[in-house]
C-alpha cells in the first residue's frame, strides 16, 4: 500500500491536483455555509455556467483560460448580487437569467469554432491533467488570497450572514461586505473548475457545509466541520480517481454525497 501510495505521488499531475484541490476545498467550505445560510446557495452553479463561457471564449480566442474566465466570473459575481437586490428579480431568478445566458453562449462560440476540444472537455467535467506549473502558482496565490479576506473579515461576513438588517443598523456597511463574499465566491468557482468541472463545482460549495449542519449546529462549529470534511472528501476523491480512472469531479461529489449520507445518519441517531 506504502508503495502505491508513493508510486501515485511520484506523478507530477496528483502532485499538482492535490496541491491545489486541498486549498480550494478549503476556500469552497468556508465560503458554503456563508452562502447557505443566505439561501444563494445556487450562485456556484450560476457563476460556473459563466465561467463555461469565459472558457469557450477563451479557447475561441486562444487565450490563456484562467486570465480570462477569472475577470468575467468576478464582475458577473457582482452583477448577480446587484440583479439580485436592486431589481424584481429575487437570486435564483437573477441566477438563472445569467447561468443559462452564459451557458448559451458558451454553447454557441464551441459550436462555431468546431466543438468541444480536450480542454473543453477537461473544464466540463474535471480533470486532473488540466493544471499546468502555472495554473498551479496562480491557484495557491489566489487561495490565500481567499482565505486571508475570509479570516481578516470573519466577524462581518458572520454578522451579514445571519442578520443582515441588524448589521446595517449597527453600522455595517453589508452591501460591501456581500461584495466581499460574492468576490471570494467568483475565485474560488473558478479555481476549481480545473478540477471539479463546471457541472460540479456548485457541489464543492454546498455538500460541505449541509453536511455539517447535518450533526453541528453553531456557526463555528459548522464552518470548521464543513472545512475539515471538505479537505478529507477531495483528497480522498482524488486519490480514488486516480486509482479507478474516472473524472475527479464526478469522483469526489460521489465521496461528498457518501459523507453527507454518513453525518445525516449520525444526525438522526443522536436526535433520538
Amino acid at each position: 500500500m506504502d508503495q502505491s501510495i508513493i508510486k501515485m505521488l511520484s506523478y507530477s499531475f496528483m502532485q499538482r491536483a492535490l496541491i491545489v484541490g486541498i486549498p480550494v476545498a478549503l476556500c469552497a467550505a468556508l465560503l458554503g455555509v456563508s452562502l447557505i445560510l443566505k439561501r444563494y446557495s445556487m450562485i456556484g452553479d450560476g457563476l460556473s455556467h459563466v465561467g463555461f463561457g469565459a472558457l469557450a471564449l477563451a479557447a475561441a480566442l486562444n487565450l490563456a483560460p484562467l486570465e480570462v474566465a477569472i475577470p468575467i466570473v468576478i464582475v458577473s459575481a457582482f452583477f448577480l448580487l446587484r440583479l439580485s437586490r436592486n431589481s424584481k428579480i429575487n437570486g435564483d431568478g437573477a441566477i438563472a437569467i445569467v447561468s443559462s445566458s452564459a451557458l448559451a453562449v458558451g454553447i454557441v462560440v464551441t459550436s462555431i469554432t468546431g466543438g468541444l476540444n480536450t480542454d473543453l472537455y477537461s473544464y466540463l467535467f474535471g480533470s486532473i491533467l488540466a493544471l499546468s506549473e502555472k495554473d498551479v502558482v496562480l491557484s495557491l496565490v489566489l487561495c490565500f488570497v481567499v482565505l486571508f479576506l475570509y479570516v481578516f473579515f470573519y466577524h462581518k461576513i458572520f454578522s451579514v450572514t445571519f442578520d443582515e438588517s441588524f448589521s446595517l443598523a449597527t453600522g455595517t456597511n453589508a452591501n460591501v461586505y456581500n461584495m466581499v463574499i460574492a468576490l471570494l465566491t467568483a475565485l474560488t468557482v473558478v479555481l476549481g473548475m480545473q478540477i471539479m468541472g463546471t457541472l460540479l463545482i456548485s457541489s464543492l460549495i454546498i455538500f460541505p457545509g449541509l453536511t455539517a449542519m447535518r450533526v453541528f449546529k453553531s456557526y463555528r462549529s459548522v464552518v470548521i466541520s464543513a472545512a475539515i470534511q471538505s479537505v478529507l472528501c477531495v483528497a480522498i476523491g482524488l486519490v480514488l480517481s486516480f486509482y479507478m480512472e474516472t473524472a475527479s469531479g464526478a469522483t469526489i461529489v460521489c465521496v461528498n454525497l457518501l459523507c453527507f449520507l454518513v453525518f445525516t445518519l449520525i444526525g438522526m441517531i443522536r436526535r433520538r
